[in-house]
C-alpha cells in the first residue's frame, strides 16, 4: 500500500452488548459497556523518526494485529505492513526511506527479516528460515547494509552478522557464545556497538570493527553488573550507556571516553533507576527516562550548553524516546487513564503536541480510574510497592479483588493503561498490582532477592499482599482471585499452592508449572538465561520442589489456564501438565489453548474470546 492510500481501520464493536454492564457516564445516564468494547480501545506505540524529523513511524494493532503505520506532516497515517500475524519489530533507515521488519507466524517468535520501501509501500524478503531467529537490526550509515543478530549457526547462540541489501550476501562478523545484539553503528560505519548478556543482571558492551570483527571489551568488571543501551557519539570519541555499577546499584546514565575508558555518571544524584536513553543524531542532546516509582519521567540535557531539564507536562509514563536533528523528540505517552499515543516535543520552543489519537471505542474517558501507590510489609519486614485500584464509588465494604502478578520475573508493573483493569473496576472489582521482590525498577539488590533458592520468598510477598487487603477491609477470603501471565502465571499457580485458603479463583496465562520440563523444553537460546534466574537443571530436586505441579493437590480454587500452542518460551505442555494433574486429583480447571498464538494473545479476535472468558470466570467464582 502506497503513501497516498489513506487507510482508516475502524474497529467494529464486536459483541458490544455481550457481557454488558450498567455504568454511570459523565451525563449520569445508564450506559451499556462490555469487555469486548474495552478490549478494542486503541494504542499507538514504539515510534521512530527520520533524522530530518519529517517522517514518524509507529506500531498499532488497529487492524487486529501489530502493523507499522507512517505519519507524514499534514497527512493521515497510512498502513505500511499487512502481515497476517503482525510484526515483531522494525528499524527505519536514517532518512526514513527504508525499514527493516521482523515478522513471524503463529506466535513462534522465529522472526524473518523483510525490507520495505516506505515511499512506494513495496516490500521484499531479506532473510527467511523457519528454523532461525533473526533480530536486532541496525543500519549502516550508507543505507545499503544492516547489522543483525541470529542463532542460525547452532540454534542457541546469537552471533553478529552483516547483510548487503543489494546482493543479500550475509557475512558472519562476530561470534561469542550467548545472547548478543548490535545496538549502534559509528557515523563512518567502521565500528559497531554490541551488547553481550550473561544473564538479565550481567551484561557487557563491546566495540566491534565492522570489517574484520575484531572486538574490544569496553566494560570490564567483576560480579554481576548491567551495561546496556549503548550509544556512540557522532565523532566516535564517546559512548553513552546505562549501568548499575555504582554503590547504590541503580541503573544510571554514564559516559565513557574511549581514549581512557573511564566511566563518568551523568545523573549520579538521582534516587531512581534509569530505563532508557537516546542521543540525538547530531550529538547535541542526550535524553533519558527515569523510573520514578513506576512512572516514567523524561530528562533532556543540552551537551553543548550544559543545561538540563525534565518534561513535566506529561504525568504518567513516557517511553520509547527517539530524537531527530534540530531538537525534535518523539515518544510514547500513557497513563492508567490514557491509552498509549505518540507525542512530539520540540526542544526549541518548548512545544508539545499529540500526534496520534487512539480510539476509545465510544467509552467515556472520565470513567477510567487512576491507582494509588501503596506499600505493605512482607513476612520479613521488606516493604513492597503496589498499585491499588478501587472503584470510584467504593463504600468501604469488602469487594471482590484481583491480584495481578506481572511477568518477567525481572520486570515491573507500571501504571499504564490496562483495558481489562478498567472494565473490572467499573464492574465493582478492586485490583492490586504488587511489585514483589525480584522486580526491576528498584535497584540491583531488590531484583536479586528472589534468585534461585529464594524463589518462594517472592510468593510469600503475595500472601502478605492478600493479608494487607483483608486487614484494611478491602476484601475478604473467598472474594479474591490471582492472575498473571508468563512468570506471573507461575506466581499465580505457586500462590494457589502456598495460600490455598485465600483464593476463590486463579487465572494462569502461559505460566510455568514445572521448572524441570520448562527448562528442558524452552527454546535452547533461552535456557542459560533462565537457569541463571531460577536455578540449574543439575539441581532437579530444588526445581521440582518449587514447581506448582508437584504440589497441585493443595490447589483448591477453580483455575482457568490459557496458553498458545506455539509458545517458544513456556511450551504449551506446561498448561496441559497442570490442567491434567488438577483434574486427576478432582480439582476444577478449565483449559483454553489457542492454536495460532505463542507467548501471549496477539490477535484481536483471540483477545476478545479470552477476556470474555476471563470475566465470566471471575464473575462466577467471586461474585455472590
Amino acid at each position: 500500500m502506497g503513501r497516498f492510500v489513506l487507510t482508516l481501520m475502524i474497529l467494529s464493536l464486536v459483541g458490544r452488548f455481550s457481557s454488558a454492564v450498567c455504568a454511570q457516564g459523565s451525563t449520569g445516564n445508564s450506559v451499556l459497556y462490555s469487555i469486548e468494547t474495552f478490549m478494542q480501545i486503541g494504542s499507538a506505540t514504539s515510534p521512530q523518526i527520520s533524522e530530518d524529523g519529517r517522517y514518524v513511524f509507529f506500531r498499532s494493532w488497529m487492524a487486529g494485529v501489530d502493523q507499522i503505520y507512517v505519519l507524514e506532516e499534514l497527512c493521515w497515517p497510512y498502513q505500511l505492513t499487512a502481515f497476517v500475524d503482525g510484526i515483531d519489530f522494525y528499524r527505519i533507515s536514517s532518512d526514513g526511506m527504508q525499514v527493516v521488519v521482523g515478522a513471524s507466524t503463529g506466535g513462534s517468535e522465529q522472526s524473518d527479516l523483510y525490507l520495505f520501501d516506505t515511499v512506494r509501500g513495496t516490500g521484499r524478503e531479506l532473510l527467511i528460515d523457519e528454523t532461525t531467529r533473526y533480530g536486532s537490526p541496525v543500519w549502516h550509515p550508507d543505507g545499503k547494509q544492516i547489522f543483525y543478530s541470529s542463532n542460525e549457526a547452532n540454534g542457541r547462540d546469537f552471533f553478529i552478522y552483516r547483510l548487503d541489501l543489494d546482493d543479500l550476501e550475509s557475512q558472519l562478523l562476530w561470534e561469542r557464545a550467548g545472547w548478543n545484539a548490535p545496538v549502534d553503528v559509528s557515523s563512518d560505519g567502521k565500528m559497531v556497538l554490541v551488547e553481550h548478556y550473561e544473564s538479565n543482571v550481567n551484561s557487557d558492551i563491546y566495540l566491534v570493527e565492522a570489517l574484520d570483527g575484531e572486538a574490544l571489551l569496553l566494560t570490564e568488571h567483576e560480579d554481576d553488573y548491567v551495561f546496556e543501551n549503548g550509544r556512540l557519539s557522532p565523532d566516535g570519541s564517546t559512548i553513552y550507556f546505562l549501568t548499575d555499577m555504582n554503590p547504590e546499584g541503580l541503573l544510571r546514565v554514564a559516559r565513557m571516553n574511549l581514549d581512557d575508558r573511564k566511566i563518568e555518571f551523568v545523573n549520579s544524584d538521582s534516587p531512581w533507576e534509569t530505563e532508557e536513553l537516546e542521543l540525538s543524531p547530531d550529538g547535541r542532546y542526550l535524553a533519558w527516562v527515569e523510573n520514578v516509582d513506576g512512572y516514567g519521567m523524561l530528562y533532556i540535557e543540552d551537551l553543548q550548553g550544559g543545561t538540563r531539564w525534565r518534561l513535566e507536562k506529561l504525568k504518567g509514563i513516557v517511553s520509547n524516546v527517539e530524537m531527530a536533528k534540530g531538537g525534535r523528540v518523539i515518544l510514547t505517552y500513557a497513563s492508567a487513564s490514557q491509552p498509549p499515543d505518540i507525542w512530539l516535543y520540540e526542544i526549541e520552543g518548548d512545544s508539545l503536541r499529540q500526534l496520534t489519537f487512539s480510539t476509545l471505542a465510544g467509552l467515556d474517558r472520565t470513567l477510567f480510574v487512576e491507582p494509588e501507590l501503596v506499600r505493605y510489609r512482607s513476612f520479613d519486614g521488606l516493604e513492597i510497592p503496589a498499585f491499588l485500584y478501587l472503584p470510584s464509588n467504593w463504600d468501604g465494604k469488602p469487594i471482590p479483588f484481583v491480584i495481578h502478578a506481572h511477568g518477567g520475573p525481572e520486570s515491573q508493573f507500571r501504571p499504564s493503561f490496562v483495558r481489562h483493569f478498567q472494565y473490572l473496576i467499573l464492574n465493582g472489582y478492586g485490583v492490586l498490582a504488587p511489585n514483589i521482590r525480584g522486580s526491576s525498577g528498584y535497584g540491583r539488590d531488590y531484583i536479586k532477592l528472589d534468585d534461585y533458592k529464594r524463589r518462594l520468598d517472592s510468593i510469600r510477598d503475595i500472601g502478605a499482599a492478600v493479608q494487607w487487603l483483608i486487614d484494611n477491609g478491602y476484601t475478604r477470603v473467598g472474594k479474591i482471585a490471582i492472575k498473571g501471565a508468563s512468570y506471573g502465571g507461575y506466581v499465580t499457580l505457586a500462590s494457589l499452592v502456598e495460600f490455598p485458603d485465600y483464593f476463590g479463583a486463579g487465572i494462569d496465562q502461559v505460566g510455568i508449572a514445572n521448572f524441570v520440563s520448562f527448562l528442558k523444553n524452552t527454546a535452547e537460546y533461552r535456557r542459560a538465561l533462565r537457569e541463571a534466574e531460577y536455578g540449574p537443571l543439575s539441581d532437579e530436586a530444588f526445581l521440582k520442589e518449587i514447581s506448582p505441579v508437584t504440589h497441585a493437590d493443595r490447589i483448591r480454587a477453580p483455575l482457568l489456564v490459557v496458553h498458545g500452542e506455539n509458545d517458544p518460551r513456556v511450551p504449551v505442555e506446561e498448561a496441559r501438565q497442570i490442567a491434567d494433574t488438577i483434574r486427576a486429583r478432582g480439582g476444577e480447571v478449565e483449559l483454553l489453548i489457542f492454536p495460532d498464538e505463542g507467548h501471549g494473545i496477539a490477535k484481536l479476535s483471540n483477545r476478545l474470546l479470552y477476556y470474555r472468558k476471563m470475566v465470566e470466570f471471575l464473575d462466577k467464582y467471586l461474585k455472590e
